[in-house]
């Protein structure tokens, strides 16, 4: 598999716009390629899936470990890998390297060509370059991208680039109508609320073609043979599994959703949003995250579905909802107005506007008791990013943050649920997707012989 890996020295310096260009010119070329964003960004995955007409994934070295992340690339079956990185290339844990952008680039020994935006500089432009390459051994830097730079102004700064790094500018992006991402308080709108996103980065694409070559790019990408795994399938008859995913829900990990495959389940997609019942002969429920204070009148006002699904987990139903799921099993939620409408009311809670984000990043959840995704003593990774709280957050997960030990309680645990605000990653080294999924086999089983 050859793999490249696109990364900035920050937040909002272009990685996701340069990545989709630099897809949209490789489909056009009929090169194959699969697209990673590292870390657990849950958007940008979806401009991934729309540029490319298949589904995204995500690499996260916290969330999935060293092997899961690797048997996530082999498991793609591409020839080619093109990885968009997270914040700046060194940003891991706790100000720390650790799940960075860079970790990854060494753990998967993957070049990475760096996107920067000259703003008025040159000379220092170049030691900002050369302090990256000398940060960290071994430097996995393999070339330059001048993101919102036009040709002139490249065509100047290339040789003093050069001459300073050692790196090659291997093309740049004038800055574009086309090409500007509209942004909210997750980051990036979803890419389904971008009409016409596919044509608009074929448009960004055909520019890209003058200063930049498919064949410059396959250069520079590495070659180098990764671990292979064995594929593990289920014998069992599947598990059907209601899965919610409309515009309110829409924040899952392609991983997941293919581990809970592997483990036997049958995934029913379903709209809290549209549909007025839950899919019929379902063993679990899987309630993601996404933007559901955006559309609480909507959800409210589907009234037969609140009930649904709220008679449904109450009644024992496995299900696992994380953030804005866990959001739309509280009594009431606020939207973006601060005006209240009434949820499923399966917690007492009631989700709320904060204005800023609560408890970011990463953390690990340690169970004191078995549960149905959870055994007592486990550590197990989760991610943390929203703006809306609720008042009744839950005591049943004993939580800590990496490093800081920062210690809290949250969340609602079961036999046969899980409901918090951190989302988890089925795909990891613990069989959460296998546990998830013998929940549901076990109900389901548990209603034939009643």
């Amino acid at each position: 598999m050859r793999r490249l890996m696109i990364a900035a020295m920050e937040s909002g310096g272009g990685k996701t716009t340069v990545t989709c260009a630099l897809l949209s010119l490789l489909r056009k070329q009929g090169i194959p390629v699969q697209a990673f964003k590292c870390g657990p960004d849950y958007i940008d995955p979806m401009y991934h899936t729309r540029i490319l007409g298949r589904p995204g994934h995500n690499l996260d070295l916290f969330l999935q470990g060293e092997r899961g992340v690797l048997q996530t690339l082999d498991r793609s079956g591409s020839s080619f890998a093109l990885m968009e990185g997270a914040m700046g290339l060194f940003d891991g844990v706790g100000g720390t390297e650790q799940a960075s952008s860079y970790a990854l680039a060494a753990l998967t020994d993957t070049p990475v060509l760096l996107v920067v935006t000259p703003k008025g500089s040159a000379l220092t432009l170049a030691a900002q370059i050369q302090g990256l390459q000398g940060f960290r051994k071994p430097d996995m830097l393999a070339g330059l991208f001048l993101n919102r730079c036009k040709p002139s102004l490249a065509a100047y700064l290339a040789p003093i680039l050069k001459r300073e790094t050692g790196l090659d500018v291997v093309g740049c992006l004038p800055p574009m109508e086309a090409a500007a991402l509209p942004s909210r308080h997750l980051g990036l709108v979803t890419a389904g609320e971008i009409d016409h996103l596919s044509k608009r980065f074929e448009e960004v694409a055909e520019q890209l073609q003058q200063t930049l070559s498919a064949e410059t790019l396959l250069a520079l990408s590495a070659d180098a043979p990764l671990p292979t795994f064995q594929p593990i399938a289920s014998t069992k008859k599947a598990t059907p599994i209601a899965v919610a995913r409309d515009e309110a829900f829409c924040f899952y990990y392609q991983e997941s959703l293919d581990a809970l495959e592997r483990s036997g389940a049958e995934l029913r997609f379903f709209s809290p949003l549209h549909d007025s019942r839950l899919p019929g002969g379902i063993g679990g429920l899987y309630l993601g995250g996404g933007y559901p204070e955006l559309y609480a009148e909507g959800l409210s006002d589907n009234a037969a579905m609140r009930s649904a699904i709220g008679d449904a987990v109450s009644s024992g139903l496995p299900t696992i909802a994380e953030c804005g799921g866990f959001l739309y099993l509280q009594k009431t939620l606020q939207n973006e107005s601060n005006r209240a409408f009434p949820m499923a009311g399966v917690f007492p809670g009631e989700g709320f506007a904060t204005g800023r984000l609560q408890r970011f990043g990463y953390l690990h959840l340690c169970p004191e008791e078995d549960s149905m995704l959870f055994r007592a003593g486990e550590q197990i990774p989760a991610h943390e990013f929203h703006y809306w709280d609720s008042t009744e957050n839950g005591t049943s997960i004993l939580c800590e943050k990496p490093l800081s030990r920062r210690r809290w309680r949250c969340g609602y645990t079961s036999p046969t649920l899980y409901a918090a605000f951190p989302h988890l990653h089925l795909g990891g080294e613990l069989p959460l997707a296998q546990r998830f999924v013998n929940a549901a086999r076990t109900y389901l089983e548990a209603l034939c012989t009643d």
